[in-house]
């Protein structure tokens, strides 16, 4: 009986250290671990990064700062963070949920070192963005420059920042094994969120529908601007003006009149008499609809081709003492 016993226990030593070596191997990093990890927060990042752009588009164009609009840009701000949201949030909560499974048949893999490091790391950079936003809070209101812009921006980050510090500060502390509704509920409540803000901007700066009329009537106007220019070099060379718009074809140069980017139909262009003319385009969108006169704040020369949705027509006179020869050239603004 006591050899029996002594065999037993000899067994379950023996058992007990294999157990431990296997638990020693499955808690140690593998590419996999690091492959999931690495790229579940790089996609968490630019998600933050993307999304606080986006908002921060969104607060420039409801609360235009007229020494800093320019609608253009904005717009194309808005359409850049938007593409990487929508591609790389859903990307995160697959990797997230595939991470999380992987913690249920493992417990043990929540405690990989390799894991601990970046979740630190993304809780010091979320703890210095916090810091720094509160600085660059109070600062700003020493120097009076308090407006709800600059406020909206600053709590944006603050709440961003301190969420995401406080979500990864519990999961840190997490014990393996433990089971918690909490990171599937923030997913949802974050994914609705991000849903939210998207769809939003709908509404605040227009449909990707929309975004690519304002691009056609963008170009239709550069187009103008452009035939404007050949009439008057036309008339500062020959003294008339031309009497069709086809006069303005210059095969020697290489230069052919541009045609309506949708269409692709000619511009309307007719003489009024003596020195004045006009120029014709169908619009799609209004150019001041959002902020009357602020739509062209970059750009003066535009000041004269604001526009309502529809057929439009510019009047245009030359002015001989300013559109003169001088020296064989003429004045002509640039692009």
């Amino acid at each position: 009986l006591k050899t029996w016993r002594l065999f037993y226990l000899i067994y379950n030593r023996i058992s007990g250290n294999k157990l431990n070596n296997m638990d020693t191997q499955i808690s140690k990093t593998g590419p996999k671990d690091v492959f999931l990890n690495t790229l579940s927060f790089g996609v968490l990042y630019g998600s933050i990064v993307s999304f606080l752009i986006m908002i921060f588009q969104y607060i420039n164009y409801t609360f235009p700062d007229p020494l800093n609009f320019w609608q253009a840009r904005i717009l194309e701000t808005v359409r850049t963070s938007t593409s990487v949201l929508v591609v790389m949030f859903p990307i995160f909560l697959i990797l997230a949920w595939m991470i999380e499974k992987d913690f249920k048949a493992n417990p043990e893999k929540r405690n990989l070192k390799f894991r601990k490091w970046l979740t630190y790391l993304t809780l010091f950079a979320a703890a210095v963005t916090v810091i720094v936003d509160l600085i660059i809070l109070v600062n700003s209101f020493y120097s009076g420059d308090m407006t709800t812009q600059f406020f909206l921006k600053v709590a944006t980050v603050l709440v961003v920042a301190a969420g995401a510090f406080g979500y990864y500060l519990w999961d840190v502390k997490r014990k393996p094994g433990d089971k918690s509704k909490r990171p599937k509920n923030v997913a949802w409540a974050v994914g609705v969120i991000v849903l939210v803000s998207v769809v939003a901007g709908f509404f605040i700066v227009g449909s990707p529908a929309e975004q690519r009329e304002r691009r056609f009537d963008g170009e239709r106007i550069e187009d103008l601007r452009e035939i404007q220019n050949r009439v008057i070099n036309y008339w500062s060379k020959k003294g008339t003006l031309p009497g069709t718009i086809d006069n303005l074809q210059d095969e020697l140069s290489g230069f052919r009149l541009p045609v309506d980017p949708k269409t692709e139909e000619n511009y309307g262009y007719m003489v009024l008499g003596g020195l004045e003319f006009e120029l014709c385009a169908t619009f799609n969108t209004t150019s001041n609809d959002r902020i009357e006169g602020e739509v062209f704040r970059k750009d003066p020369y535009l000041y004269s081709w604001e526009h309502e949705a529809g057929r439009v027509c510019f009047e245009r006179t030359i002015d001989p003492e300013l559109h003169k020869i001088e020296n064989g050239l003429i004045p002509i603004p640039v692009r």
